[in-house]
């Protein structure tokens, strides 16, 4: 017997009224017009109307240690991402394992209600007492039932710039945390950046983990520790587990460098990991006119083939005061900041907050197949363009099999001289 049949959805990769059929947490069958297993009163039935069904979105780039702390102790008046540390320098001395949970579970709670049901989230390892880390065990933990963490040690202040940043990721490695972080641009020199990468990876091919370094995030073209990630990658045979994140100097570099650097990415088989909302916010803000947006070169990497996963990064911290953890609108922010508006380029953009995501995080039975896990979207919109353009009501969604949210069709009552009219924005 079936527990749950969607029927008449539309699914990204463009076939329509297929229904999707589930059984506990799996998905059994995939194919029109299913009625074997179905039974009156037992089998529950979701008519999606046509409506979009997508696997969940997932945000492979965040910091739930930060996360909803806008405004403690001070807001970030130059916009800038070195304010922005030192900002979150000030707070660390006043945090508490408690508070930091209480953001992490409200901010969950957005997440889930806009299908976003797996999170990659750095934590900061550069406090002695691990606090972030110990609160966000717990939280991954807490959550599990309904949404996936995955947590980065993340050296916010260098891993060689601060004396103690070795041993407290270490520490924090042991302690569970899942993925190799770094910050290799932030640190003293360019040579300690480079040789921080070579660390980083060494350790994380010792420990069998995977690898995601916040990785030249500056305006600096000569910024290019992507480089050296690449090289460690395949000297360590780390291909298909390493993700550089932000990648902004590439924004900022000459053509015929980046033309060397993408093939050697693509061989390394290294994810990048674009933040759109956060990295357009925080970058150029020492240049006049013209402005660098600094967003890196995701039309060239998806062309190359690399894996571009796009992240959102921040919400409502000392680097970004906005944001709803809307993955939709991380993705709308990348076709228009990244011209990515032909109809294969944009698609490509939905599926960097889908599967390209999952493929990073490494995620296990995920997407609408037979036999993967009954976790689901339905959209108040029929395609991936359409969901993009109008990023709408998540009408359902689903973890495991079972509804964990759902919001009413969104619409407008017209009452023109006299005439009503509803509209619903789809095309």
């Amino acid at each position: 017997m079936l527990d749950l049949l969607i029927k008449n959805a539309s699914l990204p990769d463009g076939r329509k009224d297929m229904d999707i059929a589930i059984s506990a947490d799996r998905i059994v069958a995939v194919e029109p017009n299913i009625t074997s297993g179905v039974e009156v009163g037992k089998t529950k039935i979701i008519d999606a109307a046509g409506h979009l069904v997508s696997p969940p979105f997932i945000d492979p780039h965040f910091h739930l240690d930060s996360t909803l702390s806008l405004g403690l102790p001070r807001l970030n008046e130059s916009g800038t991402l070195l304010e922005g540390i030192q900002l979150w320098g000030e707070l660390k001395p006043d945090l508490t394992a408690e508070a930091i949970k209480q953001r992490a579970h409200a901010l969950a709670r957005w997440s889930i209600a806009r299908g976003t049901l797996a999170i990659r989230s750095h934590v900061d390892t550069s406090d002695d007492r691990l606090l972030a880390v110990e609160a966000l065990l717990e939280v991954r933990k807490e959550l599990a039932p309904w949404i996936d963490i995955q947590l980065v040690a993340f050296p916010q202040d260098g891993y060689f710039r601060y004396g103690k940043a070795a041993d407290n990721l270490k520490r924090a490695l042991d302690l569970g945390v899942d993925v190799v972080g770094g910050i290799p641009h932030f640190e003293r020199t360019m040579e300690d950046g480079a040789r921080s990468v070579t660390a980083l990876c060494e350790i994380a091919a010792k420990r069998g983990l995977l690898v995601d370094m916040h990785c030249d995030e500056t305006d600096d073209p000569l910024s290019r520790h992507i480089e050296t990630l690449t090289a460690e990658t395949i000297r360590l045979g780390l291909q298909g587990r390493v993700a550089g994140s932000h990648l902004t100097s590439m924004h900022s570099m000459d053509n015929y460098y980046v033309s060397k650097l993408l093939p050697l990415m693509r061989e390394a088989d290294i994810t990048a990991i674009p933040n759109p909302l956060i990295n357009i916010t925080l970058q150029g803000r020492h240049d006049s006119y013209p402005k660098r947006r600094g967003m890196t070169r995701i039309k060239e990497m998806t062309a190359m083939g690399i894996n571009v996963a796009l992240g959102h990064d921040c919400v409502m911290d000392p680097w970004y005061s906005f944001g709803s953890h809307d993955m939709l609108e991380v993705a709308h922010m990348a076709t228009h900041v990244g011209q990515m508006t032909g109809v294969s380029e944009t698609r490509a953009m939905f599926a960097a907050v889908t599967e390209n995501s999952a493929r990073v995080m490494q995620l296990p039975d995920y997407g609408i197949e037979k036999g993967k896990y009954a976790d689901l979207v339905i959209l108040q919109a029929r395609d991936p363009i359409e969901a993009i353009r109008l990023r709408p009501a998540r009408l359902f969604v689903l973890r495991r099999g079972k509804v964990i949210s759902t919001t009413a069709p969104v619409t407008a009552e017209l009452d023109l001289a006299g005439q009503q009219e509803t509209v619903d924005f789809l095309k």
